[in-house]
């Protein structure tokens, strides 16, 4: 009997952990759309059961466990521009940002995978093991095993730099692969079908159209799947907290719950624009062959991703010009991945963001509003 039980606990152990683990990968790869980009505004972006906050010099972290307790974690932040002047140039900032921003993001999940996986190790230690001997606090109000669990989500959010460039190479490698290389080939193998699809304007329309479809179903499919739609809903709750704290409204549960969850800074806004200006920027390229044209795809790529960054920047500020239209469809695209909150999950949101700015004052940052 006890070891079926140890067998029982182990498979128990292995499926919540692979789950977990495949949460983490869609979360990973939506990095993304789940994120905001803008370096001198308060953002934020959604994690596994909760929120991540950030203002210019800080970063703060609030994960909701199923017991109810809330486990949060700061940290301060440099801003990379402020170390180096080229880094704020147009075009440049844009691409430094996206970096900056994909790297925090993927240490912001880790850290929220971690705090997962220790729940459902405490719960199956609590169903299926002998009751624990009762708890030694420290000195400082915490147990050792709490402490060592503390360290452990901190280490989780910490990178070295090469992990860094790993996770930075995976994404881009997906996203390569995803959105140039099949769209490309599919355009291409329709253009041999038809010869009359091979003109610089509808082949590049036609892989455009293609991409975004690619883009669409992904996004739609993952939302199919309940624990992302819960990263969907903590997406909302993030973007009703910036809302409201732009507006200079209290951040309570009420005052929050009152806004949208559509916010032109979000990083679906970001993609869909992206995509939409790249097929002008495509059009302009004269190569014919395969290889040449995905070639100039990735190359162009920084480019594309700087421009539409200062298109999005612009947009923020002057919601009623041109450019603001060109991020309208990013803005519709949100009724996917972003989801009307419950009070705990805008809740989250709001502790991370208090976190966040709490020692954004402590280290005297002084915050702007665009």
């Amino acid at each position: 009997m006890i070891w079926c039980r140890v067998r029982l606990k182990d498979h128990l152990t292995t499926v919540r952990f692979l789950k977990n683990y495949l949460r983490f990968l869609a979360a990973v790869q939506l990095l993304p759309a789940l994120e905001s980009g803008e370096e001198t505004l308060v953002g934020g972006q959604a994690v596994l059961e909760g929120v991540m906050m950030r203002s210019p010099h800080a970063w703060a972290i609030a994960c909701r466990k199923p017991t109810g307790e809330v486990v949060t974690m700061s940290e301060p932040l440099d801003r990379p521009s402020e170390k180096h002047r080229w880094m704020a140039w147009p075009i440049v900032r844009g691409v430094m940002t996206l970096g900056y921003a994909m790297n925090l993001g993927y240490r912001a999940l880790r850290f929220s995978a971690n705090v997962a996986i220790e729940d459902a190790m405490e719960n199956e230690s609590e169903d299926c093991g002998p009751k624990a001997a009762p708890k030694i606090r420290s000195e400082s109000g915490s147990t050792p095993s709490e402490n060592a669990k503390s360290q452990s989500r901190e280490k989780a959010a910490t990178l070295s730099n090469w992990l860094a460039a790993v996770n930075l190479v995976i994404s881009l490698a997906f996203f390569i692969f995803m959105y140039k290389y099949i769209p490309l080939l599919a355009a291409t193998e329709l253009k041999k079908i038809d010869p009359a699809l091979g003109g610089r304007i509808v082949f590049n329309l036609i892989d455009g159209a293609i991409r975004l479809g690619l883009f669409l179903l992904f996004i739609w499919g993952v939302s199919l799947w309940k624990d992302i739609r819960r990263v969907y809903e903590y997406h909302g709750a993030e973007h009703k907290t910036v809302f409201a704290f732009e507006n200079g409204d209290p951040l309570t549960i009420d005052a929050v719950q009152k806004y949208s969850t559509y916010h032109p800074r979000c990083g679906t806004s970001f993609l869909m624009t992206v995509m939409l200006i790249s097929i002008g920027f495509y059009m302009l390229i004269p190569f014919t062959s395969f290889w040449a044209r995905f070639a100039s795809r990735i190359v162009l790529l920084p480019i594309i991703a700087g421009v539409s960054y200062e298109i999005i920047r612009y947009a923020a500020k002057h919601r009623g010009s041109l450019f603001a239209l060109m991020t309208a469809p990013g803005l519709w695209l949100q009724r996917i991945t972003t989801r009307p909150p419950s009070d705990p999950q805008a809740e989250c949101a709001i502790v991370a963001l208090d976190h966040a700015m709490s020692l954004e004052k402590e280290r005297g940052g002084e915050l702007v509003i665009a």
